[in-house]
């Protein structure tokens, strides 16, 4: 009887790649995004980066490990041309591209030292079979990181009426696309089921509360709410109206302009072995 084929993603990813989604990714660093991996990373180091984006994290891996290498995954062609032109800007000669699905990943078993990702187990369809991906792939003794969102906990001050429903909305339409919008809050449980027995849980924090940085975060979720792929799969889903994804907009731009305007977007975190 034939190998059953392997799993393949289920999941939508509910953001797309918008200017104003990848205006997000561009920001994050190893420093604002990884802080808790840095402390295992050694020169020399094989790293698979799930998920890269357009691979600012992955630029900032390759360099704390040269001469070891950099394996940067993503869905499609497109974000990694991006991600490769960032490694090639900043000299990096230890990072190669590949189109991969977390859920079935195209490597021997313990290929790598370190296997990260951010942001990308609240997108797919089955958390807990990419994190079982992502231990195979591990050498025995490496380590498996992974970093997410939780959209429940996030708060913001001044209370916006018009936020509120922005959660709201926004998690009814990552549900819908087969992922978990509160990921964060689930890494450790996930990890368990996914056969880790040592498993180190953290949290860390966003927080937007200076002129720039409201500024900055409320015009890319502006933006994000009536021009990307999370709008498109909002209205065709019925979660939402194009006017009220324009209301939410407008509150996001009003909310920014706040004095008092604070933001935090809270993360959960894990290093597994074993």
């Amino acid at each position: 009887m034939p190998d059953a084929a392997p799993p393949k993603e289920t999941a939508v990813y509910t953001h797309g790649h918008h200017e104003s989604v990848l205006r997000s990714h561009r920001w994050r660093t190893a420093a604002n995004s990884a802080g808790y991996l840095l402390g295992e990373l050694r020169p020399g180091m094989a790293v698979l980066d799930v998920g890269c984006g357009p691979g600012t994290i992955t630029a900032d891996l390759a360099a704390l490990v040269a001469p070891g290498r950099v394996t940067a995954v993503d869905t499609g062609t497109g974000i990694l041309e991006q991600a490769a032109a960032v490694a090639a800007e900043r000299g990096l000669d230890n990072v190669e591209f590949a189109v991969a699905d977390v859920h079935a990943l195209d490597f021997p078993d313990g290929s790598f030292d370190v296997v990260h990702a951010h942001q990308v187990l609240q997108h797919v369809g089955d958390p807990v079979q990419a994190l079982r991906e992502m231990r195979r792939v591990c050498r025995p003794g490496g380590v498996v990181a992974a970093r997410d969102s939780d959209y429940a906990a996030m708060a913001w001050y001044p209370e916006t009426p018009g936020l509120a429903e922005w959660q709201e909305v926004y998690r009814r339409v990552a549900r819908a696309n087969g992922g978990d919008p509160d990921a964060g809050r689930k890494l450790p449980s996930w990890a368990r089921q996914a056969g880790f027995t040592d498993i180190t849980p953290t949290a860390a924090a966003w927080c937007f509360a200076t002129p720039e940085t409201r500024a900055w975060w409320s015009g890319l979720w502006a933006d994000r709410t009536t021009d990307s792929v999370y709008a498109e799969l909002a209205v065709r889903g019925g979660h939402a109206g194009t006017e009220e994804l324009t209301a939410i907009a407008d509150t996001w731009r009003n909310w920014g302009a706040e004095d008092d305007g604070w933001f935090l977007v809270p993360h959960g975190e894990v290093l597994c072995r074993g």
